[in-house]
């Protein structure tokens, strides 16, 4: 599995840290940006970025940050077959991927969460879909929506 990056000005400072924290545990990663602290950059580039890989990848998943968490996430979630969260807390995270099948976790450069980022990072990584019936059903329902666009 590959995790692929993004952030804007934001929350570029995070996504430097949970980059080098996924390299250490040897998790494969790549950077989609930004690559340098520019004040001027816009978050829905980096969500496109990340939301275009991880749709052609299936089982690759996206960390995005930005500021709020909240831009990013809205503008990840225009591709369709993508499904992101915001990662508030380790439950959070937990329940995006194994209720959700959440396959981009969005995290806030500027508000604290409820864990800590790397803990909420891990949790994302490590948490599989459960596959249960209800939820099945309606990752299912996300889809026909998205059919019906």
């Amino acid at each position: 599995m590959i995790v692929y990056l993004g952030a804007d000005h934001a929350g570029y400072a995070l996504k430097e840290s949970v980059k080098r924290h996924l390299q250490d545990r040897g998790t494969d990663v790549e950077d989609l940006g930004a690559h340098v602290l520019d004040m001027n950059d816009d978050y829905p580039t980096y969500a496109a970025r990340v939301a275009g890989v991880v749709r052609e990848n299936p089982r690759s998943l996206g960390i995005l940050v930005c500021g709020s968490a909240e831009g990013i996430c809205i503008a990840a979630n225009k591709f369709d077959g993508i499904r992101a969260g915001i990662g508030f807390s380790i439950p959070a995270a937990r329940s995006l991927r194994s209720d959700d099948d959440g396959n981009v976790l969005c995290l806030s450069g500027r508000i604290a969460t409820a864990d800590k980022p790397l803990a909420i990072v891990d949790t994302f990584i490590e948490t599989n879909f459960s596959g249960e019936e209800r939820h099945e059903r309606r990752v299912k329902e996300i889809a026909k929506i998205e059919e019906n666009e």
